[in-house]
């Protein structure tokens, strides 16, 4: 069981957050087992931490277990999650994958090395959830990726259309969640250094490449010719991502 004890203002961020999210969705019930998808990045890293708080909060029963699906480019790089979880009592399954390493090679003809990878992943996980009973896969996306995930589909695809918050699959038996999509990347930063959260650095060659990175530089330049750009383009956006979620309800 975690212990809460003294919050600075970031850690408490995430924690209201990330319960106002769950709150108002009504994302869990008595019974449900989480599995959090922990790539070892700040995001999921501290929605897990996160999970775990708000766990001795909730007011009925839910089980996390950390799924880490190691893609390859550094086989011993999880060993830090291995160590963490097994001190915070954590249930862990990790395991050493060559997705990566395919993404980048000739047998990906037709996507990109990100789209390629994160499918494998992403199918990966699924069965993990089925073998291990799981009702619910929580991924880490934050306000951040909100934001650019919308910019992307609107100037790419032509469509408005964001990042769901919670989204069934497999005729509902498995529900995925994104619990921490009304917090802003600066807060989850700040949190993952004051828990000191043994996060590592992602080593992927197309890491600070793709179209994602490059609608947030535009993104940035947007925001730092006004303060009030940025604050009303995610306000906007995570109350209308919210709306759209409570609302299918």
């Amino acid at each position: 069981m975690a212990v809460i004890g003294k919050l600075t203002y970031a850690q408490k961020k995430c924690v209201s957050l990330v319960g106002l999210c769950m709150q108002r969705t009504g994302m869990l019930r008595p019974g449900d087992r989480i599995g959090v998808a922990v790539s070892g990045g700040v995001d999921s890293f501290v929605l897990l931490k996160t999970l775990l708080l708000r766990r001795a909060i909730v007011p009925f029963p839910f089980e996390v277990m950390a799924l880490h699906v190691n893609p390859g480019f550094s086989p011993e790089s999880h060993q830090a999650l291995t160590r963490w979880c097994a001190r915070e009592g954590v249930a862990l399954h990790a395991e050493l994958t060559d997705f990566g390493p395919r993404a980048h090679s000739p047998e990906n003809r037709k996507n990109s090395p990100c789209f390629f990878c994160a499918m494998l992943r992403r199918k990966r996980l699924f069965r993990l959830c089925q073998d291990y009973g799981l009702t619910h896969l929580a991924f880490g996306h934050n306000a951040d990726d909100l934001v650019v995930t919308y910019f992307l589909n609107l100037m790419q695809n032509g469509r408005a259309d964001g990042l769901a918050i919670q989204e069934p699959f497999f005729e509902g038996r498995l529900q995925v969640v994104r619990p921490a999509l009304l917090v802003e990347k600066n807060f989850i930063r700040a949190a993952a250094r004051h828990w000191a959260l043994p996060v590592w650095a992602n080593d992927c060659p197309s890491n600070g490449k793709t179209r994602r990175d490059d609608m947030l530089g535009w993104l940035r330049e947007l925001w730092a010719r006004d303060k009030a750009f940025r604050v009303n383009t995610f306000n906007a956006l995570t109350k209308w991502q919210l709306g759209l979620t409570s609302a299918r309800q």
